[in-house]
C-alpha cells in the first residue's frame, strides 16, 4: 500500500473517534445543558457531526478507488514486463540466426542506389543547325550536327568523359541520299592524385593553346574555327597527360600546366611524303589490326601559362600561355614533327572578350625537306548590355569579329609561303536564352588559294 493510502486511512480514523467523542459527550452532558445549550446550538452541532459522517464516508470510497487502480496498475506492469522478456528472447534469437548465417553463407552484393548513380552522371553536350551561302554557289542548310559530352564520377578521386560528334552530310557529288557520321571526339579517364595535379589517360584533348579545350561547338562565338587551329594542329591524342593549377598569392592567381605523351602525328600512307602528313590518325591501332605505335616513338608536349585577375575587379582578368609538342610522325621515324603555340585571353568585366593564338609547325618530309607552317587569329567580342541602353533586343546582342591568318608551305629557294590567305569575319550573336543563340557572320578572303571564297553563315545553336 502507498503512502497516499495509508495517510488516507489515517485521518479518516482521527475523524471518526473525534466524531464518536463529541456524540458521548454530548448524551453526557444533556442533562446538565439542557438548561444552558439552546435548540438552535444543538441543531449546529448535529451537522456539523453529519458533515463530518459524510466526510469519512467520502473518504472511504476514495481510499477503495485508489487501491483498485494501484491493482490495475500492479497488474499492467506485469503484464509489460512478461512482454519484454519475450521480446528480449526474440531478439537475442534473431541475432544468434544473423550471425549464424553470416558464417555459412557469403555476403550478398549491395542494391545500387539508382539516385546515386543518376547524380553521378550527367551529358552535356550541344547541337548546332547551319545554313551557308558561299559567293558563287547555291546557297543551303549545310548541317545538322548533336554532339553529346557524357560526364561520369566513379568516385571521390575518378572522373570520366567522352564526347562525340553525329553529323548530317549531304551525298549529292558522290550518289544520292545522305550520310550521317559519327565520330568519337575525345574519351578520356581522370585521376585526381591530389590537389594541384591529375592523371589524364585516353584520347585526350590537346591543350596546344586554348581553343580546342574552351571554344569548340557552341562555346565558340563564330560558327567556324580559327584557320590555323584547323590547319595546323592536332585536336587530340591517344597517351596520358599530368595537368593541374598552383595558386600564387591570396587574389586568385595561379599558374596551370600541363604535360603530356601520346601517339602524335602519323604518315597517312606509310610514306614520309609532306602529303601524308596525318594530324589526328595514330591511335595505336592500324586498319590491319596491328596494335602498335605506327612510329617508333611518341611525341611529347606541355603548356604553362600564368592567369592573373585584376584586384578588385570581378571578371578583369588576363591570361598568357605557351605550349608546344614534338616527336617523330613518320613509319620509319626519320622526320620530327614540331609545333609552338602562344594563347592569350583578356577579360574586361562580363561583356568584354579579346583572346588571339600564333601557332608555328616544322616537319620534315622526303620530298619537299623542311615544312614550314604558321599562322594566327585574334578575336573580340562586346555585348551590346554594357552600354544601358533600354531598347528591344539590344541586352541580348553581341558583336564579335575576327582576323586569320595562314601562311602554308615554306619555299626555301624564294624565302617566302607558297600559300597565304587572310579573313575578316564580323558578325553578331543573338541570345535567346543564356544556351539558345543564333549566330550569323560574313567572311570576306583575300588569299592565291583559289578554293577560297566569301561566304555567309547563319547557325542556330543550342548547349545543354
Amino acid at each position: 500500500m502507498n503512502t497516499t493510502l495509508k495517510a488516507n486511512l489515517n485521518v479518516s480514523r482521527r475523524l471518526f473517534g473525534l466524531a464518536t467523542i463529541l456524540c458521548i459527550a454530548t448524551l453526557m452532558m444533556t442533562p446538565r445543558a439542557s438548561a444552558v445549550v439552546s435548540d438552535a446550538d444543538f441543531e449546529a452541532l448535529k451537522q456539523a457531526v453529519q458533515q463530518l459522517s459524510e466526510q469519512v464516508q467520502s473518504l472511504k470510497q476514495t481510499n477503495l478507488i485508489v487501491e483498485q487502480r494501484h491493482e490495475q496498475d500492479q497488474q499492467q506492469l506485469q503484464v509489460l514486463q512478461e512482454k519484454l522478456a519475450e521480446t528480449q528472447q526474440i531478439a537475442t534469437n534473431t541475432e544468434q540466426k544473423v550471425i549464424e548465417a553470416a558464417q555459412t553463407q557469403p555476403i550478398p552484393r549491395q542494391a545500387i542506389d539508382e539516385a546515386t548513380v543518376n547524380h553521378n552522371f550527367m551529358m552535356l553536350g550541344d547541337a548546332e543547325f547551319q545554313y551557308n551561302k558561299i559567293a558563287g554557289q547555291h546557297g543551303g542548310f549545310e548541317q545538322a550536327d548533336f554532339a553529346p559530352i557524357f560526364l561520369y564520377r566513379a568516385g571521390d578521386n575518378i572522373l570520366f568523359e567522352a564526347g562525340f560528334d553525329t553529323t548530317l552530310q549531304n551525298n549529292a557529288t558522290n550518289g544520292p541520299g545522305y550520310t550521317t557520321t559519327f565520330n568519337l571526339s575525345f574519351a578520356q579517364l581522370d585521376y585526381v592524385m591530389g590537389d594541384y595535379v591529375t592523371l589524364c589517360v585516353g584520347d585526350l584533348i590537346l591543350p596546344l593553346g586554348t581553343y580546342t579545350e574552351r571554344g569548340a561547338g557552341w562555346l565558340n562565338k563564330i560558327p567556324d574555327n580559327p584557320l590555323a587551329v584547323d590547319s595546323l594542329i592536332p585536336g587530340t591524342g591517344v597517351g596520358a597527360m599530368l595537368r593541374g593549377a598552383v595558386p600564387f598569392g591570396n587574389d586568385g592567381k595561379y599558374v596551370n600546366y600541363a604535360v603530356w605523351g601520346v601517339n602524335g602525328p602519323s604518315s597517312a600512307d606509310g610514306t614520309a611524303n609532306a602529303g601524308a602528313l596525318d594530324l589526328g590518325g595514330n591511335v595505336g591501332v592500324t586498319s590491319s589490326g596491328t596494335s602498335a605505335n605506327l612510329h617508333g616513338n611518341p611525341s611529347g608536349g606541355a603548356r604553362v601559362a600564368v592567369f592573373l585577375p585584376i584586384p578588385y575587379k570581378p571578371r578583369y582578368d588576363f591570361e598568357l600561355g605557351i605550349s608546344g609538342q614534338s616527336g617523330e610522325w613518320d613509319n620509319d621515324g626519320n622526320y620530327l614533327w614540331t609545333a609552338g603555340v602562344l594563347d592569350a585571353a583578356l577579360h574586361l568585366g562580363p561583356n568584354f572578350e579579346a583572346k588571339g593564338e600564333y601557332i608555328l609547325t616544322q616537319y620534315g618530309s622526303s620530298d619537299l625537306g623542311v615544312n614550314l607552317q604558321q599562322g594566327y587569329y585574334v578575336q573580340a567580342s562586346y555585348k551590346l548590355a554594357g552600354l544601358n541602353v533600354e531598347l528591344p533586343g539590344i541586352n541580348n546582342t553581341e558583336l564579335v569579329g575576327r582576323y586569320d591568318n595562314l601562311l602554308h608551305n615554306y619555299n626555301s629557294n624564294n624565302n617566302a609561303f607558297d600559300l597565304n590567305t587572310q579573313r575578316y569575319t564580323i558578325g553578331l550573336i543573338y541570345y535567346f536564352t543564356n544556351t539558345l543563340l543564333l549566330e550569323g557572320d560574313y567572311e570576306f578572303y583575300n588569299s592565291n588559294d583559289p578554293s577560297s571564297a566569301d561566304q555567309l553563315i547563319l547557325q542556330l545553336s543550342l548547349g545543354f
